[in-house]
């Protein structure tokens, strides 16, 4: 996701003077990077999660005397050790079936880039007072909403991005279905859920959200060709 996809959600949100007291980020990368940023500048609460320890280190030093708390971990279906490949600016869990490094830039596995880490169910990690939550970890979003405590306003999941679809999308889009959420936008990666009533899209979101699912099919009917 880049800087400008980044400061989206919270533009969107300041549009609409919509307050928060406790947000989200599962698989922050860089600080200055982070999908909720601009809110932790702002002084709301933050849960961070980020299993590589080098990234934990910039993190920390960034945000220093904000209202933040750290999680240095992996999320996962089940507690205790898990290995993580690294490929460049996307680190993923080893054994999930696809992520964007794989499927877009035909990423291989290998010894020397993978590492174990400690890993944790999303409850172990979640006070049930989370009202937006951001999730970008490379093909391992389901894991997070499987076991999520909180039922926040706002929910954004890495779903896709250029050849690359989530490889549980059914099974998240049947929980926000089950839930009450529905789809707000989506970019050129993203896709941000809202829970139903609680905001009342406009037609440049719906436009937006059309484009980018656009973006998504013709690339995917172009590789087919190749």
């Amino acid at each position: 996701m880049n800087t400008r996809e980044n400061k989206l959600i919270y533009a969107r949100l300041k549009k609409r003077n919509v307050p928060f007291k406790h947000v989200c980020e599962v698989g922050v990368y860089l600080p200055e990077t982070s999908n909720i940023i601009d809110f932790i500048k702002d002084g709301v609460k933050a849960t961070l999660v980020e299993a590589d320890p080098d990234t934990v280190k910039k993190i920390n030093e960034y945000f220093s005397g904000y209202s933040i708390k750290v999680w240095p971990v992996a999320v996962w279906d089940e507690s205790g050790v898990i290995k993580l490949s690294k490929a460049a600016a996307s680190t993923f869990v080893t054994q999930l079936p696809s992520s964007p490094a794989i499927v877009n830039d035909q990423y291989k596995v290998s010894e020397e880039n993978t590492f174990e880490v400690p890993c944790l169910k999303f409850s172990e990690i979640d006070d049930g007072t989370i009202d937006l939550l951001s999730v970008d970890i490379e093909g391992g979003e389901w894991y997070v909403i499987k076991h999520l405590i909180s039922r926040p306003n706002v929910i954004s999941i890495e779903t896709h991005g250029k050849y690359y679809t989530n490889p549980f999308i059914k099974e998240i889009e049947s929980w926000m279905l089950s839930e009450n959420y529905v789809t707000w936008y989506k970019d050129l990666s993203d896709t941000v859920f809202i829970k139903k009533d609680f905001l009342q899209p406009v037609f440049s979101e719906a436009l937006g959200t059309r484009l980018a699912t656009l973006k998504l099919s013709w690339k995917k009917f172009k590789r087919i060709f190749k």
